[in-house]
C-alpha cells in the first residue's frame, strides 16, 4: 500500500518536488525565516531523459564549445548518447579517462585536456564530478552534470573532495555544477554496490546529527537544522524501500538521489558539511589517506556506511550510560602521527587536531558541563538517533557492506581508523568524547 501511495504523490508532483522550490528561492528556511537562495539553475529527475539532453544542455547556457567527460563506464552508461545528442549545438571533445582519481595532479591534467573548451559536462558521479567541478571553479567555467548512478552525495556540494599532493583527503571550496541531471533509469541499471554505496552515504545522517548536535551543546559550536528538515521525510521513505535498490527500483533509486541531493543542497544552506560529515566521514578518510597497498579499492559510501555503524554503536552505547563520561587532557603523539601519516601529512593533521584537543584545566571546564547537561542531552539525542541493529539491517538490505571485513579493510588497520582517524579534522565527535575519556580503544578492539 506505502508503494501505491509514493507513487501517485510523485506521479502527481514529479521527483524534483521540494527541490524545485529550493532551487528557484521558493522556499523559507525556519531557521532564518527567510527564502533559502542555492547557487543551481536546474536539477532534473525523469525515469528518461532520452531525447531531452541537448535542451537540458542547451538551457545551462555552457558556450559553444563542449567537452563531456567521462570514464570508460560511464561513456557506455550515458557518455556516448550525451555526446552524440548535443553534437548540433557545437563542436563536442569527448574525453574518456583512464580510471581517473581526484587528486591535484589529475585535476591539471585536465586542465589541459580541456584548453580551448567553453563548457564542461560531466558525466558521472564522484570522481569525474569533484574533477569538473574544481577545475572550471578555477577558471569561472560553467558546467554541469549527468549522473550515472546514485553512489554518494557530492553531485550538488559546493566542495570538491580531493586528493593534496602530500595524499591527504580534503574538501576544498568548489563551485556547484549550474544543473545537475539524472536519467533514473540509467541510475537503475548501474552495478548495485554503486546505489548500495549512496544508501551507505545517506545512512551517516543520523550519526552525524548525533555528533554535531552533542559538539554544539558541549562546546557551542554552530549548529544548524534546516539540513535535517528537508531531507527528514525522503529518508523516512527510503529507508523504508531499502531492500527494493539491489533489484534497480525505480521508486527507490528516485528517493535515494532525492536524498543525496538534498544533503548536497544542505551544504548550500549552511556553507558547512557537518549535516553530513562528521566522525563517520573521518574513519572513512583516514582509510582512503593511510591504507596505502591495504585498501581494497572500496567506495567512498561503502566505507561511510560500515563506519556509521561503528558510531552508531559507539554513541548509543555511550549515551545509554545515565552518567556522563569524565574525560581527561588530550594526549597527542607527534612522533606517532608521523611514523602512522608521514612527515608530510602529519604536521597538517596535527595543526588540525590541536584546535580541538583541551588541556586539564579545559577538560575540567567540559566535564562540568557534561555533569550540567547530561540527562538533557541523552534525551536530545534520542530523536535523532537510528538505533545501530536497524541501521544494519538496512544497510544489509540494500546491499552494501556492513562490516570491515565485507569491506575487505584488515581489522586490525579498521580499528586503528577509529582510534586515530579525529586526528585529521577539526570537528569534535563522539570518538574525541570516547578517546579523552580513556575509551575509544576498548571500544575498537571489538570492531570486525
Amino acid at each position: 500500500m506505502q508503494g501505491g501511495v509514493v507513487a501517485t504523490r510523485d506521479a502527481q508532483k514529479g521527483w524534483t518536488a521540494l527541490i524545485d522550490d529550493i532551487v528557484a528561492g521558493r522556499w523559507v528556511n525556519p531557521e532564518t525565516g527567510r527564502l533559502a537562495t542555492v547557487p543551481y539553475e536546474s536539477i532534473v529527475f525523469e525515469p528518461s531523459l532520452e531525447g531531452r539532453e541537448a535542451e537540458l544542455v542547451r538551457s545551462m547556457r555552457l558556450g559553444s564549445s563542449f567537452a563531456v567527460v567521462c570514464d570508460e563506464a560511464t561513456y557506455e552508461a550515458m557518455g556516448r548518447r550525451v555526446a552524440t545528442a548535443i553534437a548540433g549545438l557545437g563542436p563536442v571533445k569527448t574525453l574518456v579517462l583512464d580510471h581517473p582519481h581526484a587528486d591535484l595532479a589529475t585535476v591539471e591534467v585536465l586542465k589541459e585536456k580541456l584548453a580551448g573548451v567553453e563548457g564542461v559536462i560531466a558525466v558521472g558521479s564522484g570522481t569525474l564530478n569533484d574533477l569538473c567541478k574544481y577545475v572550471t571553479f578555477q577558471d569561472g567555467r560553467r558546467y554541469c552534470v549527468f549522473g550515472t548512478a546514485g553512489s554518494m552525495n557530492g553531485y550538488t556540494s559546493t566542495t570538491a573532495s580531493m586528493t593534496l599532493e602530500s595524499g591527504l583527503k580534503v574538501s576544498l571550496p568548489a563551485h556547484a555544477p549550474r544543473g545537475f541531471f539524472v536519467d533514473l533509469s540509467v541510475s537503475a541499471r548501474a552495478p548495485a554496490y554503486l546505489n548500495a554505496a549512496g544508501f551507505g552515504d545517506c545512512l551517516a545522517r543520523s550519526v552525524a546529527q548525533v555528533d554535531w548536535w552533542m559538539s554544539h551543546r558541549l562546546l557551542g559550536t554552530d549548529y544548524m537544522h534546516a539540513p535535517f528538515l528537508i531531507e527528514e521525510e525522503d529518508e523516512r521513505i527510503l529507508n523504508g524501500m531499502a531492500e527494493k535498490l539491489p533489484a534497480g527500483d525505480i521508486a527507490a533509486v528516485a528517493y535515494l538521489h532525492r536524498v543525496l541531493t538534498l544533503c548536497g543542497l544542505g551544504v548550500s544552506l549552511t556553507g558547512v558539511s557537518n549535516h553530513g560529515s562528521m566522525g563517520e566521514h573521518q574513519i572513512s578518510h583516514y582509510i582512503d589517506c593511510f591504507a596505502g597497498d591495504r585498501h581494497p579499492g572500496s567506495r567512498h559510501g561503502q566505507q561511510v556506511g560500515v563506519a556509521s555503524l561503528s558510531m552508531a554503536r559507539l554513541q548509543q552505547r555511550m549515551i545509554a550510560a545515565e552518567a556522563p563520561p569524565r574525560i581527561g587532557a588530550t594526549t597527542i603523539d607527534p612522533a606517532d602521527m608521523e611514523r602512522r601519516m608521514g612527515p608530510k601529512i602529519a604536521p597538517q593533521c596535527l595543526a588540525e587536531w590541536q584546535r580541538k584537543a583541551v588541556d586539564a584545566a579545559g577538560a575540567e571546564a567540559l566535564n562540568a558541563r557534561l555533569e550540567a547537561i547530561w540527562p538533557e542531552l541523552r534525551q536530545e539525542l534520542a530523536a535523532f538517533i537510528i538505533p545501530a541493529a536497524e541501521m544494519e539491517r538496512m544497510l544489509k538490505s540494500a546491499g552494501g557492506p556492513t562490516t570491515a571485513a565485507e569491506l575487505g579493510v584488515p581489522a586490525d588497520f579498521y580499528r586503528e581508523a577509529i582510534v586515530h582517524s579525529r586526528e585529521m579534522r577539526n570537528r569534535f565527535s563522539f570518538l574525541d568524547l570516547s578517546a579523552d575519556a580513556g575509551e575509544l580503544e576498548a571500544f575498537a578492539a571489538g570492531e570486525v
